[in-house]
């Protein structure tokens, strides 16, 4: 016979088995899931019988989705949404989860970044160019050490490095990644002969500036003039030439180029370095001849031979005459003629009124191949707005 005690607990298990009965759970289910060796076993023993129980938890019900979660939604449709957002936030997803990080980096949405403002964008760098951006503007930021090493070739095809505080090594191991550059401004950078020689792998370069460079000797300028057969805009201003990089210059600078500043370069500059050049450039409509001093008004029917000349900076060639710069109505297409230091305030009058159709010391900076023309606070590069801006 049972006890007492004995027969209270019986009737607890049988209710147990009752409710697990109503809500449709097996127990042979039950004993499956949930092997005996991990449940504590309750026996109950008597003189005629021995009955054992399994203890075991309930399955744990599903909570049911009330809407949409982020993972359900397919990359196409987040890739949209990470469009919309500014760089510090896209850089602040790709750290939520491995889904994430894989679609804030997609090339899709790093096609062009601007990190103006920003100080130190060696860390930067090392995520943005990997990622394949096609645009690149940095100036006057500091480039420590980039690390490219998984990167062996890079996308890019604008990049503005004006003004940076970086070695020439690191330099070089940039640009020697790149072989799709377009629009390139090296302005005020110390440069070498690899540089020069990386520069000639890109075949689609468009306009290069190198206003104010050094390092580099004529024959890496020649080589790299002579790869380069597309160029269209070219700043070679005040860099560290002598008689023998303008002449690598003119003699070899492709025909296709329509702007050029080649000013700055006082007595290296000659007659006829100005007839080579115009031999070789039909076509341009820009050009800079400033601070020339061995140009005078004799190169006039030499510039007449451009017939497409729009632009002419003559300022500081001291030995053109005020007086002479009248012949130059006979230009066509010249609508701005730049002569700062060159013709007095009581003459400006008189030659106003001599090349009535042509605009006077307008603009004090040279706009060509700059990424950015002088004096405008856009965050432009070459016209075009980056998609992710650095804010600081």
């Amino acid at each position: 016979m049972l006890t007492l005690s004995q027969k209270r607990n019986l009737k607890k298990r049988a209710s147990f088995q009752e409710s697990v009965d109503n809500e449709n759970t097996p127990q042979g289910l039950i004993q499956h899931c949930s092997p005996l060796h991990k449940h504590p076993c309750v026996t109950a023993k008597g003189k005629e019988n021995e009955v054992q129980f399994v203890l075991a938890k309930r399955p744990r019900r599903r909570r049911e989705s009330t809407g949409l979660s982020w993972d359900s939604l397919p990359d196409e449709l987040l890739l949209g949404i990470l469009a919309c957002l500014p760089l510090q936030d896209l850089l602040a997803t790709s750290r939520v989860c491995k889904r994430w990080h894989r679609l804030a980096f997609d090339e899709s949405l790093w096609h062009s970044v601007d990190l103006a403002g920003k100080a130190q964008v060696d860390a930067a760098l090392r995520q943005v160019l990997p990622a394949g951006a096609v645009g690149l503007r940095c100036p006057r930021a500091c480039i420590g050490e980039p690390a490219l090493a998984n990167a062996r070739r890079l996308r890019v095809q604008h990049m503005d490095l004006s003004s940076c505080i970086v070695s020439t090594p690191v330099l070089e191991d940039i640009l020697s990644r790149c072989q799709q550059l377009r629009d390139l401004s090296l302005e005020g950078l110390v440069l070498s002969d690899s540089i020069m020689q990386s520069l000639s792998q890109n075949a689609e370069l468009a306009r290069l500036n190198l206003c104010g460079c050094s390092g580099v000797s004529p024959q890496s300028v020649r080589d790299m003039l002579q790869c380069c057969r597309r160029l269209e805009e070219l700043n070679v201003s005040w860099c560290d030439f002598d008689s023998s990089h303008v002449k690598a210059v003119v003699e070899n600078i492709p025909s296709s180029v329509t702007q050029l500043n080649i000013s700055g370069y006082r007595q290296n500059f000659t007659m006829e370095d100005l007839k080579a050049l115009v031999a070789r450039c039909p076509d341009l409509t820009h050009l800079d001849l400033s601070d020339s001093v061995q140009v005078t008004a004799d190169s006039f029917p030499v510039l007449r031979q451009l017939s497409s000349l729009k632009d002419l900076a003559l300022s500081r060639c001291y030995q053109i005459q005020p007086a002479a710069l009248t012949c130059l109505e006979k230009l066509p297409e010249l609508k701005t003629l730049e002569v700062f230091g060159l013709v007095p305030g009581s003459y400006m009058p008189v030659l106003s009124e001599g090349l009535p159709h042509v605009q006077i010391n307008t603009r004090c900076f040279s706009s060509v191949a700059r990424p950015t023309p002088a004096g405008q606070r856009d965050r432009t590069m070459w016209g075009t707005p980056c998609r992710l801006v650095y804010r600081p």
